[in-house]
């Protein structure tokens, strides 16, 4: 089977390492995956890809296209793409109403299949026809191993306890405040709060595992990959009740879900703290392996083909 992705190409590191990663998960099974990344970004930068993809498509042959996050799916709708599978992500149904309007008349008329990534995205969307397809964790990836090992690469204070907050600060809907006044109420020296800013992909199984706790304070999520990456790790996590961690976190044992309460945080990472043992996340999420995620999407293009 031979796939087109359409997606966003303005990271830093170029095509996001989740949908290049679930991309990768096809190949392994043997299909032929293809990367369109829009480079530019505002409306300008996507509406000039719309003639930019129509071209390429004119001279390459796929039996699906995917798109990823609804301004991609735009541009792959209009460009001619077809069959046309569209992958929705959090800040497409969450952020904003002009968007979530935009993506039922699309849906209407040029979209094949909708995936959401949680039973609260296709609640918020509102399309009852949306398939619920996490994204996959790279369980050859995201594996524990020993902290020491892993503080050689994140380079920090050996002799320090640490609490990593699984995002970038600068991004106002990953809520950074609250997981810094929770921090604050910790009545101990000995620990460090850091986050995520530009770390290459790569590199994340080490972070996760130069962690004493992971926190999530996002305002909203969809199905936030870096927690089932933790989970993948064994990894201690303190995050709110958004998208579908309190389903994907349950009661693993270790692992707090919260609400919006700052004391409240600070009560689950205290506990999160004082347990010295890894968490068994790994075997809890093992239904999110992306090669049993790759098997079940290549189940949906066979139905869009059909």
């Amino acid at each position: 089977m031979k796939i087109l992705f359409v997606s966003s190409g303005n990271t830093k590191n170029g095509i996001s390492p989740i949908i290049f990663n679930q991309g990768s998960s096809l190949i392994k099974l043997g299909c032929h995956v293809s990367f369109f990344t829009i480079k530019g970004k505002g409306l300008i930068g996507y509406l000039k890809h719309i003639f930019i993809l129509r071209k390429f498509l004119q001279h390459h042959s796929y039996d699906v296209v995917h798109a990823h996050y609804s301004l991609s799916a735009v541009v792959a709708a209009l460009a001619g793409g077809k069959p046309l599978v569209v992958s929705l992500m959090g800040s497409d149904i969450k952020a904003s109403f002009l968007l979530k309007y935009m993506i039922k008349i699309f849906n209407l008329f040029f979209w094949n299949k909708i995936i959401v990534k949680s039973q609260d995205m296709k609640k918020s969307c509102g399309i009852k026809t949306a398939t619920v397809l996490p994204n996959g964790v790279d369980f050859s990836m995201f594996k524990p191993f020993p902290k020491k090992e892993a503080i050689d690469v994140t380079q920090w204070n050996p002799n320090k306890r640490h609490i990593l907050f699984a995002a970038n600060p600068r991004r106002k809907e990953k809520n950074y405040h609250l997981a810094r006044n929770a921090f604050e109420l910790l009545n101990y020296k000995d620990i460090e709060l850091h986050s995520l800013i530009d770390i290459p992909n790569k590199q994340m199984p080490a972070y996760f595992n130069a962690a004493d706790v992971i926190i999530l304070t996002s305002l909203w999520e969809g199905s936030p990959n870096v927690i089932k990456e933790a989970m993948a790790c064994n990894c201690r996590i303190v995050a709110v009740n958004v998208g579908d961690i309190e389903e994907t976190i349950g009661d693993t044992s270790g692992c707090y879900v919260a609400g919006f309460d700052e004391n409240e945080i600070a009560n689950y990472l205290n506990k999160a703290l004082n347990n010295d043992n890894k968490t068994d996340g790994r075997r809890r999420i093992s239904h999110l392996d992306d090669t049993v995620i790759a098997k079940k999407l290549t189940n949906i293009y066979k139905e869009v083909l059909s």
